[in-house]
């Protein structure tokens, strides 16, 4: 009965090494494959464009992972450089007039540069608050991500009927990056504590991965308790 228990102890200890070790480098590995993964994608889309003289590979018995990736850095620095003057603005704005002539590639590029425009801009607060509103009924809660208020035509329709709405993502799992746009009435949306990375983790890990959260009804029944302020409470249970 001893021998039995031993070895399911030993078996119990080998399955949670295993566990653990598995935490640890799964991430790890899924990291770098996605690294590496992305460093070829960009090295297999540059490094054909450059010239010869400049390309390492042809002068070296191996390839040097990450050049295409430097390179391109560098060009899209130097390219925004150019474009902050006079110059690079004038050339920039002539480009732009060629392509208004285009009818199918005007429409495709004024819809990137915008979208680029919103989610890069630094004055964009685009996505900086995590929500829940009832959906896909009554009864039933979502993350969403806070876009902006709503703006445009849509906006002006809905207030005319009395709606003061938020334009919002509903994003899916595990792949948060595809999703619904929806305009919600202002007081259907519960604004959460949570980062936006804190909830995009909680979607992507179907609800696995919960920040920490402390209720202030909790934190001021132990600031009571111990006679002290409710930060202090909370710096103390941190």
């Amino acid at each position: 009965m001893a021998d039995k228990q031993t070895r399911l102890s030993a078996t119990t200890r080998i399955r949670n090494y295993f566990l653990t070790g598995l935490i640890i480098c799964a991430p790890l590995a899924i990291t770098a494959y996605l690294t590496w993964s992305f460093i070829g994608w960009v090295d297999g889309w540059v490094k054909p464009y450059l010239p010869a003289v400049y390309n390492p590979d042809n002068y070296l018995p191996f390839s040097i992972p990450g050049f295409g990736l430097v390179t391109a850095l560098i060009v899209i620095t130097m390219v925004g450089f150019l474009t902050a003057n006079l110059i690079g603005r004038t050339i920039i704005a002539y480009g732009e007039s060629i392509l208004d002539q285009m009818p199918l590639i005007r429409g495709i590029y004024k819809g990137l540069k915008q979208i680029f425009q919103t989610v890069l801009a630094e004055q964009s607060n685009s996505f900086n608050k995590a929500g829940l509103i009832e959906y896909p009924r009554k009864g039933i809660w979502s993350i969403v991500f806070l876009a902006t208020e709503t703006k445009g035509e849509v906006d002006a329709r809905l207030r005319a009927d009395g709606k003061d709405t938020l334009s919002v993502f509903l994003p899916t799992t595990p792949n948060p990056t595809s999703g619904f746009l929806l305009f919600v009435p202002r007081s259907d949306v519960i604004i959460l504590d949570m980062t936006v990375e804190e909830a995009a983790k909680m979607v992507i890990s179907a609800g696995l991965v919960a920040p920490e959260h402390e209720d202030p009804a909790n934190i001021a029944a132990i600031a009571e308790a111990e006679e002290k302020s409710p930060v202090e409470a909370l710096s103390n249970r941190q």
